[in-house]
C-alpha cells in the first residue's frame, strides 16, 4: 500500500485527484479561485442587471432648459436665463458628472484683465459637480464627491424623473436655491446628445 504525503508541500506538488490530499495552500488557492471567480460574476452580473431604466440613461445629455418655482412667493423664473448651456453624463460605472451655465456670463479680455468682479459673476453663473448615480425608474439620486460649491460636496441631490421621448425632465424637491438660497422647486429639461 502506497503512503499518502500530508506534508503541506508534497500535498501542493502533487495533482489534486482521487485518493489525493489537499495541503492547506491548495486549499487556499482553491478559495481563491473560486472568490476571484464570483467577484468576476458580480462585475458582471451588476452590468447585466442594469434595466431598460439605467439603459435609456447612459451617455450624455444636453440642458434645454431650467426654470426654478419660488416656494414663498409662486414666481417662476429661468435658473440660467432663457438659453442656458449644460451637459450632464452618466457612465456604466455609476460615475456622473454635471455643468450648467447662464447665457450672460462674464466675459473678460484676457485671464490677466479678468477682475474679482468678474470672477465672482463666472461662478454666480454656474453650477457643476461630479460623482455617483442611483435610479430607480422614477428617482434619481446624484451622490456629490466634487463641486464647485463645497456646500454640495459629501451631499446627495435628489430629482424626480420624468422621460418624454429623448427629453429627461427632472424635479428637485424644495431646497435653498444655490444663487440666492431662496426655497425653490426647480424642472430642468435634459436633450439626449446623439
Amino acid at each position: 500500500m502506497a503512503m499518502v504525503s500530508t506534508s503541506t508541500r508534497a500535498a501542493d506538488a502533487a495533482p489534486i485527484g482521487p485518493g489525493r490530499r489537499v495541503g492547506r495552500s491548495g486549499r487556499a488557492f482553491g478559495a481563491f479561485r473560486i472568490g476571484a471567480a464570483l467577484l468576476v460574476l458580480g462585475v458582471f452580473s451588476a452590468a447585466a442587471l442594469a434595466g431598460p431604466a439605467e439603459e435609456a440613461l447612459y451617455g450624455t445629455w444636453r440642458l434645454v432648459s431650467s426654470q426654478r418655482r419660488i416656494l414663498d412667493t409662486g414666481e417662476l423664473e429661468d435658473s440660467f436665463g432663457a438659453h442656458p448651456s449644460g451637459y450632464i453624463t452618466y457612465g456604466r460605472d455609476g460615475r456622473m458628472s454635471a455643468i450648467l451655465v447662464r447665457e450672460d456670463r462674464p466675459k473678460a479680455a484676457s485671464i490677466a484683465a479678468m477682475s474679482d468682479a468678474q470672477r465672482a459673476g463666472l461662478f454666480r453663473t454656474m453650477v457643476a459637480y461630479a460623482g455617483t448615480w442611483r435610479f430607480d425608474g422614477r428617482t434619481m439620486e446624484h451622490h456629490i464627491d466634487i463641486s464647485w460649491n463645497e456646500l454640495w460636496t459629501g451631499t446627495t441631490q435628489v430629482r424626480d424623473v420624468r422621460k418624454d421621448g429623448e427629453r429627461l425632465i427632472y424635479t428637485t424637491r424644495p431646497a435653498p436655491a444655490p444663487g440666492d438660497g431662496r426655497m425653490s422647486v426647480s424642472t430642468v429639461v435634459w436633450e439626449k446628445v446623439k
